[in-house]
């Protein structure tokens, strides 16, 4: 039943292709697991403090583990996207600069998903410059149903509270800035 879950949710977000709306992402009531937990639990305190919707684990695509909760606290910018995705590519430098720019105020984080080929995800991240943000591998797709994310390049910018706002791109550095100020910090 678990693989027909998935394989459904996989078919509608190939079907979605690159366009299309998301839908509004809330906050999940349960964790979400990706492909990689991590080897050391939460403790209670942290789990108390950050909200449902970073409560989640993953993997990089360097393989090491990742623990969402390291993000709360913060604003956050989630970015969705897919090795072939055409919008995706022409974001991504826009999605380096504005890092660069926001430094160590806002945490960016890629969320590679809808392709099972490790070795595109990672010539997707060297092509466009994002290298030096956080890069998570979704090729479960674990990450992108736990924040009800249906196509991309879509992004979620959660504020240090936990509250968060959805865009669908593409979206150039200047349109990207404009909804981390006003919706994260």
């Amino acid at each position: 039943m678990k693989m027909f879950s998935l394989s459904l949710f996989t078919l509608a977000v190939v079907l979605t292709a690159c366009g299309g709306e998301t839908a509004e992402p809330g906050v999940a009531a349960s964790s979400a697991t990706a492909s990689a937990p991590t080897s050391a639990a939460p403790s209670e305190a942290s789990v108390r403090q950050a909200p449902a919707l970073l409560r989640f684990q993953g993997a990089k695509l360097d393989g090491t583990a990742f623990d969402g909760e390291s993000l709360a606290g913060r604003p956050v910018v989630l970015w969705f996207w897919a090795p072939w995705c055409p919008k995706c590519q022409a974001e991504g430098p826009a999605v380096a600069k504005a890092a660069q720019k926001y430094g160590d105020k806002v945490a960016f984080v890629g969320v590679a998903g809808l392709d099972k080929d490790k070795a595109a995800m990672e010539r997707f991240v060297s092509r466009t410059g994002t290298s030096g943000i956080v890069q998570l591998d979704d090729r479960t797709g674990a990450l992108y149903k736990h924040f009800k994310v249906t196509s991309q390049s879509s992004y979620l910018i959660v504020d240090p509270e936990g509250g968060s706002h959805s865009a669908v791109g593409p979206l150039d550095e200047a349109t990207l800035s404009s909804l981390i100020d006003k919706h994260a910090l």
